[in-house]
């Protein structure tokens, strides 16, 4: 728990209204620090969420602050404009007594706080169809609402994030350096991947030729970052924007893809377990085309099962990376945990490779 000083000059900056009777940790967030806040005030009891951002993973804390407030704000005039419940909908930020969206303590660490969501939960792992529907409705109406929002205005907060020809490239240089000597052991992976170096360009030429828009991505589409009413088992709100930067839509579908419907864990050491499933495939499609509800380019929707298979490889390819360079990026619980890792993504792969026809059929059903 932080110290009550430091927490009593962050609360101070924001200026919360009524009494601050609580502050506890909150959430399962491996990133930043986060904390519930309750206060009391003549008008009742108001929660808050209060974040310290990581200084370790976000190196410029303001830029990021800048896109996180510049697509909430956007969002929350799409949302009055639908009708919907702003407070509710997307994340509302505090301003601080300086009038900015953060606040710098006296030890340069920056915090910030928003309105607590009340009556929503986020859940860890999908407990049935209708949870991954969902998430895949939200983060597809989340493109919808952000069609029109100039992408290319947005920071990188993580430089070069889904730049998958630049991963392919550090990748061979681990190989070439090989610091820890286990490129010997892994000659398999490493084939796997130099295979399928062709792969590693197919999108990211799209986009640069102007065949693939640049798009507000979100870049962490896992389940636990959607809000799902506690009454009627709806999808409320999109969280976590730190890594909303300028991507591809195929992106955010094929990254929710690879964690939802692969039938085993990320470090899964039986690779028989490992498969795509494809009715969660088509159920997580079906949700985001109609969250997206024709905001995408018919080749957006085309590339969705590519992006799948690319999201996984380049996911692969990071693994097997930092296991050659020693385990600096990843956490890891054992000897050899990124290589596990590494391996049900390239079994994965080659499962989506064998199944991309069934998966294109599956996606022109929801064109």
């Amino acid at each position: 728990m932080e110290n009550s000083n430091k927490i009593s000059e962050v609360t101070e900056a924001f200026n919360l209204p009524g009494e601050l009777k609580e502050c506890i940790p909150y959430g399962n967030g491996h990133i930043n620090d986060t904390y519930r806040l309750t206060c009391e005030t003549p008008e009742g009891i108001r929660r808050y969420i209060l974040q310290r951002m990581s200084r370790r993973i976000f190196k410029n804390p303001q830029e990021l602050m800048e896109n996180v407030s510049g697509v909430t704000s956007w969002l929350r005039k799409k949302i009055i404009e639908n009708g919907g419940d702003p407070e509710r909908e997307t994340l509302t930020l505090l301003n601080s007594r300086e009038n900015l969206p953060y606040f710098v303590d006296s030890t340069g660490d920056y915090w910030r706080i928003y309105l607590f969501i009340e009556g929503a939960t986020c859940y860890e792992q999908v407990k049935d169809d209708n949870d991954f529907y969902q998430s895949a409705v939200a983060f597809g109406h989340f493109q919808r609402l952000l069609a029109d929002y100039p992408a290319e205005t947005l920071h990188e907060t993580i430089k070069d994030f889904h730049n998958t020809p630049d991963r392919l490239k550090k990748f061979k240089k681990a190989v070439a350096e090989d610091v820890c000597g286990r490129a010997a052991a892994v000659q398999d992976e490493i084939n796997f991947i130099l295979e399928r170096e062709e792969l590693t360009r197919v999108l990211y030429d799209m986009q640069k030729d102007g065949r693939l828009p640049l798009r507000v991505t979100h870049n962490d589409t896992k389940l636990n970052n959607i809000m799902i009413d506690d009454k009627t088992g709806k999808a409320v709100c999109v969280i976590d924007l730190d890594t909303v930067m300028p991507g591809l839509a195929a992106n955010d579908f094929g990254d929710s893809i690879r964690f939802g419907a692969s039938t085993a864990l990320e470090d899964e050491r039986d690779l028989s377990k490992v498969s795509c499933n494809l009715h969660l495939f088509d159920v997580y499609a079906k949700g985001f085309i109609e969250g997206c509800g024709g905001a995408l380019t018919e080749l957006e929707i085309e590339t969705l099962p590519l992006g799948a298979i690319l999201m996984t490889f380049e996911n692969g390819i990071r693994f097997l990376t930092d296991h050659l360079e020693g385990d600096h990026y990843f956490k890891i619980h054992r000897e050899g945990h990124n290589l596990d890792r590494c391996r049900t993504q390239l079994t994965l792969v080659k499962d989506m490779q064998e199944k991309l026809p069934q998966m294109n059929e599956i996606i022109k059903k929801y064109k």
